[in-house]
């Protein structure tokens, strides 16, 4: 690919124009105070492997009210001292709520909160996660303290029906989707949206009876599940989310040709790289090229590929949104 391909491919891609927002009304110097107004398990059953709760925090009073999107998040300080003696630093949480709120007015905002709970890899002791554990500790009523909002990338276009949108969720990766699904629904926005969601267990789907009433109730909103531990409904094998590029292939190859579509990723690090193959295997050259710059080295071996090639042998164009986490 010479120099004038890439400026003419690149020009041809349709870039989306992003929504202002607004950010860091409360640093970490400088937090404000919300109020926990619900606090449930967001699992699909009980007997989930983990624990995730969906925790709502009124802010009404604060900046923050009605100026918190989906694909923000928030800062959390979690009160006490590290082993160092020094407050606990903030640990931010994507925002589940849709610009409206919990309420419809933006004075409840949420987030997607899963207990970490492991042990050190030195000497086997118990590790905690400090904020997650604080978070799911809260009850209705406790206060706690909050920065944000953080993040002006990850978030939907200005023009929500000029655009298509694929989601990518793993785990709680599904919060900021939440809120972008609600928000598109409540704009009436008649596009394509499809979430494929990924989970270890059929019972670790997160908001998942709220997420099949939506797609019963909207025929251009698609939520297919991937089960990586057990085995599908639909097909005899254990799936991640690029699979379903695959055994879906009719629906999203369509979708994902069209220039109107833009891939949105969020959850665990390492799964945009799966997706990315994926996409590499599956489109022709010049809808690969809407998404991902991918030099002629890496394209003549994709399964070699690896994350120390990410931003430098494949790149990502401005119809791909990344929020992944260690």
């Amino acid at each position: 690919m010479n120099a004038e391909t890439t400026t003419m491919n690149e020009q041809a891609v349709r870039e989306p124009v992003l929504r202002e927002v607004e950010m860091h009304l409360y640093r970490p110097n400088a937090p404000t105070t919300g109020t926990i107004t619900r606090s449930e398990r967001c699992t699909a059953s009980g007997k989930a492997a983990g624990c995730v709760r969906h925790i709502e925090i009124d802010v009404s009073g604060t900046d923050l009210a009605g100026r918190c999107v989906p694909g923000q998040s928030i800062g959390v300080l979690a009160p006490g001292q590290d082993e160092k003696g020094r407050p606990h630093a903030v640990r931010l949480y994507s925002l589940a709520s849709p610009t409206a709120g919990e309420d419809g007015k933006g004075q409840v905002i949420s987030t997607t909160v899963k207990r970490t709970i492991d042990e050190h890899w030195d000497n086997h002791t118990l590790f905690l996660g400090v904020a997650s554990n604080y978070l799911c500790d809260l009850q209705e009523g406790d206060k706690v303290q909050l920065t944000g909002p953080a993040g002006k990338r990850f978030v939907l276009p200005r023009d929500v029906d000029e655009h298509d949108y694929l989601f990518f969720a793993t785990g709680t990766g599904i919060a900021p989707f939440r809120g972008m699904i609600l928000d598109l629904i409540a704009a009436g926005c008649k596009s394509r949206i499809t979430l494929i969601m990924g989970v270890p267990y059929a019972t670790d789907l997160l908001y998942h009876s709220e997420l099949l009433s939506i797609a019963e109730e909207h025929p251009n909103f698609s939520y297919i599940t991937a089960i990586s531990r057990e085995q599908q409904e639909d097909v005899n094998d254990r799936l991640y989310v690029q699979d379903r590029l695959r055994t879906h292939k009719d629906q999203l190859l369509p979708q994902l040709s069209d220039e109107r579509n833009l891939i949105y990723i969020c959850g665990i690090a390492g799964m945009e790289l799966g997706i990315f193959r994926q996409l590499a295997r599956d489109l022709p050259p010049r809808d690969i090229e809407q998404y991902l710059r991918v030099d002629g080295e890496a394209m003549a071996n994709i399964d070699a590929w690896d994350r120390k090639m990410l931003h430098k042998q494949i790149k990502t164009t401005r119809r791909i949104f990344l929020e992944v986490y260690a």
